[in-house]
């Protein structure tokens, strides 16, 4: 790969990135934290050359030329728009910012996301802070990859949704110190906050091509770590997949033996098939995602033709989850049915 990247957070999705990146490989040759302390103890665990102190030191690095961001959410569209006048290529965590202003058949879907790291009111992490992590939480963190593999799976693009929130721990033990994501502040000098961002969601949808669906988001589903799931239902049958078990894909029929689908790159489509790196039999999973993104993105920056179509998503679909949010949020507040206004 030509591209040489910095990246900006070293918590569990920093870390996640420069693994991804180094199996590409792709040279990382920097990081920044929230101090120059922390970045240099992060460079120095991490491996990396350069521990950066300032988003400025980044931006005037010539030999950066592409940054991914995985900072908490309210200083995203600032990163992202400094690095970007500073003629980088930014590779942003979602959301891409606080709120849409600032980016300015029959069928029936339904499934979720489901965790449990926030079950316990000891449980803490930055999301939980609306002024962090914006008003939105299970529905911004984890109810927008729903949103965005079922809009890609199907097609179609969701036309109006009613939304029912819920915050399930309504007062939580904010450490006076700091605690990595999915950790617990249990036995830690405390303080008791109140919290104003939702545990959980549930949302009917109403697709653009007559499709209808439900989902639910919670992170405070005990025994559930990471199920993002789906189910499609169709007139000849159905299709089922759960990111817990990423390498199987349930069918279903009503007259006939339903089936359990191995991932077999022998079995893929071509189109599909570079995206199944191991032979049948061999697990993928949540690291390989990172890896298969990060491959399209760099490929598409060295051949150099930026009006060529990109299989990746853009700041454009970035701007639509946002927009989405809106209007969860909006119709939650109101309790109707709210349509989305994409123009």
């Amino acid at each position: 790969m030509k591209q040489v990247a910095a990246v900006i957070g070293a918590g569990f999705v920093g870390k996640a990135h420069i693994e991804a990146l180094r199996r590409l490989p792709v040279r990382v040759r920097g990081t920044l934290v929230s101090s120059g302390e922390r970045s240099a103890a992060a460079a120095k665990s991490l491996g990396l050359e350069r521990a950066y102190k300032s988003i400025e030191e980044i931006a005037s690095d010539p030999e950066v030329t592409a940054v991914h961001i995985c900072t908490p959410n309210y200083v995203h569209f600032e990163q992202a728009a400094k690095l970007m006048r500073a003629g980088k290529h930014v590779l942003c965590e979602k959301p891409l910012a606080m709120d849409s202003r600032e980016t300015a058949t029959l069928v029936v879907v339904h499934g979720g996301f489901l965790q449990d790291w926030l079950t316990y009111p000891t449980d803490w992490n930055w999301r939980l802070e609306s002024k962090l992590g914006g008003e939105l939480r299970a529905v911004s963190d984890i109810g927008t990859h729903w949103l965005d593999l079922i809009q890609w799976i199907t097609g179609q693009k969701v036309e109006e949704l009613c939304a029912d929130l819920a915050t399930i721990v309504p007062v939580r033990h904010k450490p006076r110190g700091h605690v990595e994501t999915f950790s617990s502040a249990k036995d830690v000098p405390s303080d008791e906050i109140p919290i104003d961002t939702d545990d959980y969601a549930s949302v009917m949808v109403h697709l653009d091509h007559g499709a209808k669906g439900v989902f639910t988001v919670s992170q405070v589903s005990a025994g559930r770590k990471c199920k993002l799931h789906f189910e499609i239902n169709g007139t000849e049958g159905s299709l089922g997949w759960n990111a817990e078990d990423p390498n199987t894909l349930w069918i279903g029929r009503r007259n006939e033996a339903n089936a359990i689908l191995i991932k077999d790159p022998s079995l893929l489509a071509p189109a599909a098939r570079p995206y199944a790196a191991y032979p049948g039999g061999h697990a993928e999973g949540y690291p390989d995602t990172f890896v298969q993104l990060f491959r399209d993105y760099y490929n598409y920056l060295d051949a150099g033709d930026f009006k060529a179509p990109r299989k990746f998503p853009t700041f454009s679909i970035g701007h639509e989850e946002l927009i989405l949010c809106e209007a969860i949020q909006k119709s939650a507040h109101e309790r109707t049915w709210t349509k989305l206004h994409w123009d």
